[in-house]
């Protein structure tokens, strides 16, 4: 396929799972090899695959839209209006509802906002936005950084409706970000350690702007309606695929590697690519995980909205 050229193609998805009443967020987990998502509609926390191949739930205490996997094993959630923190349950060991420590709440002042998308950028902190979910939908959501080490520190980028596709090139040094009500999805120059952004311009236009990852070769993959765009490092759309089953909300590359990538459905359902069109495509880049390491950071500084 020619650099400007685009591929469009409908695929059957290879259905692995199905579990929940909502898809959301997609991350493989590298300890404990497997994929993990939650449903913030049935407040579970999902993993797949188990001994049995069906994926497994485990009760939140409050439900998750947001997850990272971190450097302990434990997982980060983005609940509502705060990041926590929760142990796991072992495989197969029924446990009480997991319920998170709270790390930081954010804007803690405003009623209308909670977090509505985010991952970590190549050094280990969080990197999220927030949605309005009030009726008026104005533009007042924000792009945050968290770190153990640097506690809570607000991005310097346009305000939103929706955060959504938070995503980093290969090498950390550039955001991709949206707002899904309106416009083209964004890039950006990012500096992980001092939390600064420059440089922000339009990356591609795109008719909707839904969860995104960086593949290997530097190219974009954003969901999008029905199924997947990919885009060449420049912006130019380089492929589409679409999901006939039913509309993805979330997408991940995972497995030895980073080779296969998966899609998570609006209505839980967890699927693979067809070998041949999986074999076309470069691996991803693994997450880095959230370094939730013995740093201490005080209460005052992991709330504060970051100046």
């Amino acid at each position: 396929m020619s650099p400007t050229s685009t591929s469009t193609a409908s695929t059957t998805g290879i259905l692995l799972a199905l579990a929940g009443q909502a898809g959301c967020a997609l991350r493989w987990d590298p300890q404990a090899a497997c994929w993990r998502w939650p449903d913030p509609q049935g407040g579970q926390l999902y993993a797949w695959p188990r001994h049995d191949g069906k994926a497994a739930g485990a009760r939140l205490q409050e439900s998750a839209g947001v997850i990272a996997c971190c450097s302990s094993g434990r997982m980060l959630l983005g609940q509502g209006k705060r990041l926590g923190m929760v142990e796991l349950t072992p495989a197969g060991q029924p446990g009480r509802p997991l319920q998170a420590q709270v790390l930081a709440t954010i804007d803690a002042a405003e009623a209308r906002t909670v977090i509505s998308d985010g991952c970590t950028d190549r050094h280990g902190n969080f990197v999220f936005g927030t949605a309005n979910t009030g009726a008026d939908q104005r533009p007042i959501g924000s792009f945050y950084q968290y770190s153990t080490r640097h506690g809570l520190r607000r991005l310097a980028l346009p305000v939103v409706v929706t955060a959504r596709s938070i995503a980093f090139s290969v090498d950390g040094t550039r955001m991709y970000f949206a707002d899904a009500a309106r416009g083209g999805i964004m890039q950006c120059s990012y500096d992980a350690e001092r939390a600064k952004v420059g440089e922000i311009r339009e990356f591609a236009q795109a008719p909707e702007r839904g969860a995104a990852t960086v593949d290997s070769a530097g190219m974009l993959w954003s969901v999008q309606a029905g199924g997947l765009a990919q885009y060449c490092a420049d912006g130019h759309l380089h492929r589409r695929i679409a999901l006939e089953q039913e509309q993805p909300s979330g997408m991940a590359f995972g497995g030895a590697d980073a080779r296969q990538l998966l899609l998570l459905g609006v209505r839980g359902g967890l699927y693979g690519l067809p070998p041949a069109l999986a074999e076309e495509l470069a691996p991803g880049v693994a997450d880095t995980p959230f370094d939730d390491g013995p740093a201490v950071v005080a209460d005052s500084q992991r709330r504060r909205q970051g100046d």
